[in-house]
């Protein structure tokens, strides 16, 4: 006599199927993740250690030096002996080199020239962004995947396995949340750091553009 099996009991055991099946590669990519964070926030002190910080009197300096300037080469001599980013002088001198464009052509040079700055600095902190977000939940999944098979062996009275099971739930959670909490610092900081960065930039622009408009 054949015996049917419950479509629910079908549904379940698919259920667990795929839930135990991820748990090898949940736990690969918080290892990843946990690598990752740690190379960035190597990355994070490397970068802090050259960074230049223009103060607002700096700033107005230069500004007021460009803004007097009689001529372009002085204008160009200004914009080279200044104490700002080196990336930040190549896009000053190739606004200035556009002196020969018509002011709307400049402008949107200009323009192009901050948006590719805006996309470069996006691109980094998006990567930290995703193991903020990613992170705590794949270690809330290398929490919970474990238990199942763990608290049924409590039920057959396997103590072991259950321990198992529950140092894998804790690795898997302290992991998760730890890149997420190192990728935020990084993220915030940086994005800090970004911000200045394309301000300062935007506003010794507006300043070239108005003085080769003039």
């Amino acid at each position: 006599m054949v015996t049917s099996v419950p479509g629910s009991e079908i549904i379940t055991s698919g259920l667990n199927m795929i839930s135990q099946s991820l748990q090898i590669p949940v736990i690969i990519f918080l290892l990843i993740f946990a690598i990752f964070a740690v190379i960035t926030l190597g990355g994070l002190v490397s970068e802090y250690s050259s960074r230049r910080k223009i103060s607002v009197d700096s700033l107005e300096k230069i500004i007021y030096s460009i803004t007097n300037a009689n001529s372009y080469d002085e204008i160009l001599s200004i914009v080279k002996n200044a104490r700002i980013y080196e990336s930040q002088k190549v896009i000053l001198i190739k606004v200035l080199r556009a002196n020969s464009l018509p002011s709307e052509a400049r402008h949107t040079l200009a323009k192009k020239l901050i948006e590719v700055e805006e996309d470069k600095f996006t691109k980094i902190i998006e990567k930290t962004d995703i193991v903020t977000k990613i992170g705590p939940t794949l270690g809330l999944m290398g929490t919970l995947i474990p238990m199942g098979p763990g608290l049924a062996a409590l039920g057959a009275g396997d103590v072991n396995t259950l321990a198992n099971a529950i140092i894998v739930a804790f690795d898997t959670t302290v992991v998760g949340i730890g890149s997420g909490a190192v990728a935020y610092f990084v993220s915030k900081v940086r994005r800090r750091w970004y911000e200045e960065y394309l301000s300062d930039l935007d506003a010794l622009i507006d300043v070239i553009l108005v003085k080769l408009k003039n």
